[in-house]
């Protein structure tokens, strides 16, 4: 498949992200101050430590049970993921009804029944409530463990963890845990196909064992229901549940704040962005006096779109999507101040910069009293908001007596927040941000960012995707002497087909199947090309037929999403009327053409080529071995900030005596699209009336 014709769906997913932006620079005129009243559970236990909390609420015909298995925070070293191999088997099932005839029972009910290591939840119809309290106890005291469904849920966590082996997000939580908690802690241990593979069946098994039982049970129930009713269908019910010896394991201390900031470095070689998470450790807990301060300066620094960080790394500079901020509360005395962003490479060490500018502004400077007030007022409303949902009045309701909270915590908790001062926000930011022990975790592309970084003058620790201590990597490879990006292009030239047959293409026709990432359908397209630079596109999904269209003629063209039709702006004609021909290395100059470095992409070595043209430039990456094109990358203005379409090619198959790519990724900001070609006609299928 020509390599243009990605461009096309790089401006659908640009679409779908400029289509989904909301204008909330205007925030709503606040109404009356609300009264906060919660209803106090009623309280009764059974013999063997189940403690029930009942809240009646009749408004609507409808009961929700909260399952709470509350063991303090358990370290399973070697046989890490123990928990979560457990937690997938509970709630399919019981000795007494399979798997399929529970779940089709649940769904009959329209009733909602899942399970965790740590409890279960369960909602329903009130005049369904006798059998779905039945089912969600009979699944917690006789669940269907089998050894056949252990070792699918093994294979399929294994190949998660597989997935997710080239996924910076997903290293950067697992070596952010592990450095900040240390990984013989409970928070900080982490997952790997090695630990999965110590565990057994007899594991899981002995897991369930000691650790989901009644001892430290807790089930909340609320809704149109009765207590005495409640009493009598909870001991029918739970009465067998056998209580089981104490664990009285005690909970490690995390590791200390580092002595002084620095940055904490894993190399991704083929990361297009990087994760920045710049975190402390801190003991913070909800029966504190900084509670509620502490939330309010947190929402101030990096809670949303009005947060400095928001501000300054998005709206501002431009560098990322979003940057937050979180401060975390723990009994146990183990949680984390962490404020994270993803940014594009070429503004890693100014993003790290400006980040840390932020967090030393909200502690050396009074906080505006118009911007307090407005924090204080979002928090207020998305508190009231929450209190609309049966779960928060569990969580609530569990709160007070986990965390030792008085009765009125939550009935006073908005006047606590309006009591919030000025000088409370910058006291508090100077106790829970520890502008002088910070860890920067960045996980990124060592070629693109770590010179860059290394002229902020933040000491620089280097560490693998496990948390591991190494040293400085080698972050490029020399170049073959003589080579240049001219050569590197006509290398591509020869290896997808060479010169003269790619100048005997006239036409190409192109269907896919496309995947949009989070998206709940799965449109199809179709691409038209005629040379020199005549295009049509049309993406089709079922039931809602033509979502966008795309056409150029040679010199004029539209683009039509959802119906409406506007001709192309004078910027994009005169980009489509420059392109040459379907393969555009075919009139690249050489002297716009510059052979940058050495470099690796999913385990390829590749040469990275530096497009100019005009003012743009651009990034093509291609496979030292076989000669194609695995990656081509460019920057554009959008909507006022800098967005960055990473497209990546594999897959190649002969057409034609042409190899082209047939599985491709697009990603553009946070937007994600993959397609796998299904059809390819070359010099067939295509007229000029399909232009037009």
């Amino acid at each position: 498949m020509n390599t243009k014709i990605v461009a096309f769906f790089a401006l659908f997913i640009m679409t779908i992200g400029a289509s989904a932006q909301i204008d909330r620079s205007k925030q709503p005129a606040a109404g009356p101050e609300p009264e906060i009243s919660i209803d106090k559970p009623q309280e009764f236990e059974l013999k063997n430590g189940l403690k029930v909390l009942v809240v009646e609420n009749h408004k609507l015909p409808r009961v929700s049970y909260s399952l709470r298995i509350d063991n303090k925070p358990i370290s399973t070293g070697k046989k890490a993921g123990v928990e979560s191999l457990l937690g997938s088997m509970l709630g399919n099932g019981t000795t007494t009804i399979s798997k399929d005839e529970f779940n089709e029972e649940v769904d009959f009910l329209g009733a909602n029944l899942n399970f965790g290591f740590s409890g279960g939840f369960a909602s329903s119809l009130t005049k369904y409530s006798d059998r779905i309290l039945q089912l969600l106890a009979d699944a917690a005291i006789n669940p269907l463990l089998t050894e056949e469904e252990f070792e699918k849920e093994k294979t399929k966590l294994i190949e998660g963890l597989k997935a997710d082996e080239k996924n910076a997000d997903a290293i950067a939580g697992r070596v952010g845990s592990a450095l900040s908690y240390g990984t013989k802690h409970p928070y900080g241990e982490f997952v790997t196909e090695e630990t999965i593979n110590n565990v057994s069946f007899g594991d899981a098994v002995a897991f369930y064992e000691t650790y989901f039982n009644p001892n430290n049970a807790y089930l909340v129930v609320i809704g149109d229901v009765n207590v005495k009713d409640v009493k009598k269908q909870v001991k029918k019910y739970f009465n067998d549940w056998t209580k089981s010896v104490d664990v009285n394991s005690a909970v490690p201390q995390p590791n200390a704040n580092v002595q002084y900031t620095q940055i904490n470095f894993v190399d991704v070689p083929d990361a297009t962005q990087s994760n920045l998470s710049i975190t402390n450790n801190v003991k913070l807990k909800m029966n504190d006096p900084d509670y509620h301060a502490a939330l309010i300066t947190n929402n101030i620094l990096g809670g949303g779109g009005e947060g400095y960080l928001f501000k300054n790394l998005r709206e501002d500079k431009g560098y990322t999507y979003g940057a937050y901020s979180s401060l975390g509360a723990n009994r146990y005395g183990a949680s984390r101040f962490n404020a994270t962003a993803k940014v594009r490479n070429a503004v890693t060490d100014s993003a790290v910069v400006e980040a840390l500018k932020e967090i030393n502004r909200i502690r050396t400077e009074p906080v505006d009293a118009q911007l307090l007030k407005d924090a204080k007022a979002k928090y207020v409303g998305n508190f009231v908001m929450a209190l609309e949902r049966p779960q928060t009045i569990a969580n609530y309701a569990l709160n007070i007596k986990l965390n030792d909270l008085p009765e009125d915590f939550y009935t006073t908790y908005l006047q606590k927040i309006n009591d919030v001062s000025v000088e409370d926000i910058q006291r508090v930011a100077n106790k829970y941000f520890q502008a002088d022990n910070l860890r920067i975790i960045v996980v990124g592309n060592g070629v693109d960012v770590i010179e860059n970084l290394e002229k902020t003058g933040i000491p620089i620790k280097y560490y693998d995707k496990f948390a591991n201590a190494v040293e400085k990597p080698v972050f490029s490879k020399p170049l073959p002497a003589g080579l240049t990006g001219d050569a590197v292009v006509k290398n591509y030239i020869t290896a997808i087909g060479g010169e003269v047959n790619l100048n005997k293409v006239n036409t190409i026709l192109v269907n896919s199947d496309v995947t949009i990432q989070g998206a709940p359908f799965k449109p199809k397209a179709t691409v038209k090309q005629m040379a020199p630079n005549k295009s049509f596109m049309e993406i089709v999904v079922e039931g809602m037929g033509t979502v966008m269209k795309q056409n150029f003629n040679g010199e004029s063209g539209f683009i039509e999403q959802q119906g409406q039709k506007a001709p192309m702006d004078a910027k994009t004609l005169e980009t489509k009327k420059s392109e040459k021909g379907l393969f555009p290395e075919l009139y690249m100059d050489a002297s716009s053409l510059a052979l940058e470095s050495l470099m690796t992409i999913d385990g390829a070595d590749v040469y990275k080529v530096k497009v100019t043209k005009g003012e743009t430039v651009s990034y093509r990456f291609y496979d030292v071995k076989t000669g194609y094109l695995l990656r081509t990358e460019e920057t554009a203005e959008m909507q006022g900030m800098s967005m960055t379409t990473v497209i990546d090619y594999s897959n190649y198959k002969e057409a034609n005596g042409i190899m082209l790519p047939n599985t491709m990724k697009v990603a553009t900001g946070p937007q994600v699209l993959s397609f796998e070609t299904t059809e390819v006609k070359i010099n067939e299928g295509v007229t000029d009336a399909d232009f037009n």
